[in-house]
């Protein structure tokens, strides 16, 4: 007999906080009119990978995909204070300006509110083990608890199943240092965020296809799902799971980015605005569900949206590592527009990486300028980092999602501070606009097409082009 369903209740019982506050020892498918290429995304008959469950976790409160669309359609920003519970020397970070050539660090950025509650007796962790592993993979579990549910499985009844797990995760200090005498010696290894964050979903849900954890910086969350639908399209597994999550066990990337001076001086995260500062850090995780269209309508899922296309890159030598560079993103965008087989035309929505830096957006606006700005209609652009500061790793996810429900309702959000754009790039010579306000997406032949961003610091770039169906507007997501 399958197990009976288990409700994930994040918000249920105030489970084991982050380990530095704890006593220590030691200190459709068809090929587009105009579109010569026939690709595999496109070919008639084709079984598409698709996107049949999601969960998401943001900041300002964020559980779920109804709280996270409500969010953006109202053009919230979801931003805070520096949480006061994880230990973090808060005067010491506020305080760094005062250092030569370091830049200012505000009492803000985008933190998930719930990321210490955890009930680990309901995954099946012990209380030692559960106080000794990484948020990050505590946050996974739930968020990937709640896509299956979204999707329609159960996610107590998959053990056996041949399924990958493939999330995107960047490494966060967390807890003492690993080479010292403990009470949480022994448990330490699996806890490590990096190492286990897939290997912990694959575990507690007994999955058994391939399970891998990816570090592409900020652009792990596209990369993963890349990976996720490769792996199912090449059939190393019948479905997976895909995302990426963020939680900042210590604050090391706001010292990191305040040496650079390349941090928001005013707390807010002003993407492709001539207001714009630097980036202003934040968390997030959100897991989707890919398996191929005939397995979805088979099991009766719903379809999100079909994934036409996706690839990666890297910048190569030259430059240094952190610096971006358009010549890299417009040879990854115009490989993906080639694989998806669409007039780049029909995509009206792009979802940006947008990190509101005074060397990233203008890199980025120039490459979507050169190739969907020049294919002749009016792609609007945003970014989600505007109303949740840059997730980092989960930051292609957090943009993902949003793009998919962005198609389910039909509207295209807007993205803050779009009142006064970059004068670093010259606007008028491409169709490309900011998305100003909540406004209609008017589909082409019943279907929305959009794409999404995401860049990572050591130079990795990720580009995906999805294909999404008209809805009722009121579907529950």
């Amino acid at each position: 007999m399958a197990p009976a369903r288990r409700r994930c209740r994040g918000h249920d019982v105030r489970g084991w906080a982050f380990l530095s506050e704890q006593p220590r020892r030691s200190d459709g498918g068809t090929a587009r009119q105009g579109c010569a290429a026939v690709t595999a995304a496109t070919a008639h008959g084709v079984d598409h990978i698709v996107i049949a469950g999601m969960a998401v976790e943001a900041p300002g409160g964020i559980d779920s995909p109804g709280s996270f669309w409500s969010a953006l359609a109202a053009s919230k920003e979801l931003l805070g204070p520096f949480p006061r519970d994880r230990g973090w020397p808060i005067d010491e970070l506020l305080s760094l300006s005062r250092l030569d050539d370091w830049g200012t660090v505000c009492d803000a950025g985008g933190f998930i509110d719930n990321a210490a509650e955890f009930d680990p007796a309901f995954f099946w962790i012990s209380p030692r083990e559960a106080i000794a592993t990484d948020p990050q993979q505590r946050v996974a579990l739930r968020v990937a608890w709640r896509a299956l549910e979204n999707t329609g499985l159960n996610p107590g009844a998959l053990a056996g199943e041949d399924a990958g797990c493939f999330i995107g995760c960047s490494p966060t200090e967390y807890g003492p240092p690993g080479a010292e005498v403990n009470e949480y010696n022994g448990v330490r290894v699996i806890g490590y965020g990096l190492l286990s964050v897939a290997g912990r979903v694959s575990h507690g849900l007994g999955l058994t296809g391939p399970s891998m954890t990816v570090d592409a910086a900020c652009a792990s969350s596209l990369t993963a799902v890349h990976l996720a639908a490769a792996a199912v399209r090449d059939g190393d597994c019948e479905w997976a799971l895909a995302g990426a999550v963020c939680v900042m066990g210590a604050p090391g990337v706001f010292y990191e980015f305040a040496k650079h001076n390349a941090l928001s001086n005013d707390g807010h995260c002003r993407s492709y605005s001539d207001d714009a500062t630097g980036t202003l850090w934040g968390e997030g995780a959100g897991i989707v569900i890919v398996e191929r269209e005939s397995r979805a309508r088979r099991l009766g899922h719903r379809i999100h949206g079909r994934l036409l296309a996706s690839h990666h890159n890297h910048n190569g030598k030259g430059k240094p590592i952190l610096v971006p560079r358009t010549d890299a993103q417009e040879r990854l965008i115009r490989k993906t527009i080639a694989k998806s087989g669409i007039d780049p035309a029909d995509v009206g929505m792009i979802e940006g990486h947008g990190t509101a830096t005074r060397a990233g957006d203008p890199v980025e606006l120039r490459a979507l300028q050169n190739t969907y700005g020049a294919a002749g209609s009016a792609p609007l652009l945003g970014s989600v980092k505007s109303n949740a500061g840059h997730a980092q790793a989960a930051a292609g996810m957090l943009g993902l999602i949003k793009l998919l429900l962005a198609g389910r309702h039909g509207q295209i959000p807007a993205t803050l501070f779009a009142d006064n754009p970059t004068t670093r790039v010259d606007w008028d010579r491409s169709s490309l606009r900011l998305a100003t306000e909540l406004q209609p997406w008017e589909p082409k032949n019943g279907m929305r097409y959009g794409a999404v961003s995401s860049f990572g610091a050591a130079g990795s770039n990720a580009h995906a082009i999805l294909e999404m169906p008209v809805r009722e507007e009121n579907d529950d997501v």
